[in-house]
């Protein structure tokens, strides 16, 4: 595994492009719930990925029971009330819907622009290199106190 960061690191430090295949590539899906008990939250409140793997993840918005706009933001480990705060502060921002209600804050690790109902979008990142529980949420006005989960980073 040192052998191949060294190679794509020397890579891209030369400027030539490297190319993940698709099995270096950890794979993740959320939904809207489908429940209509709980219908402001994610089908997952739980996901799992390597440390420093590389992830694709894929939101799809079905519309739900209650078709709204959704979004996805990784932030660091117990920063979800802080940046669920600064998403709340947003509703004051006249252009808080061309930023996709993301707030701008260095614990947001990762973020995918709102995903309108009947549209999927999905986002890459590189998963923490230290072990432990990643929150996710949903940003839109208010989702984040329901629409939560965590990203189980192991070793």
């Amino acid at each position: 595994m040192i052998a191949r960061v060294t190679v794509v690191t020397l890579a891209l430090a030369l400027g030539l492009s490297t190319v993940a295949s698709a099995q270096d590539v950890t794979a993740l899906e959320l939904k809207p719930s489908a429940n209509p008990a709980s219908p402001l939250s994610y089908d997952k409140t739980e996901l799992t990925c390597k440390a420093g793997a590389k992830v694709k993840l894929t939101l799809t918005n079905a519309g739900g029971i209650l078709p709204q706009p959704h979004n996805f933001l990784l932030m660091k480990v117990g920063t979800l009330d802080k940046v669920g705060a600064l998403a709340n502060a947003m509703l004051s921002d006249p252009k808080a819907m061309d930023k996709s209600y993301i707030p701008e804050s260095p614990d947001v690790l990762a973020s995918m622009k709102l995903v309108q109902p009947g549209q999927t979008g999905s986002v890459e990142f590189t998963a923490p290199a230290e072990a432990g529980d990643y929150p996710y949420a949903c940003t839109f006005p208010g989702h984040w106190l329901l629409m939560r989960g965590i990203l189980k980073v192991t070793k």
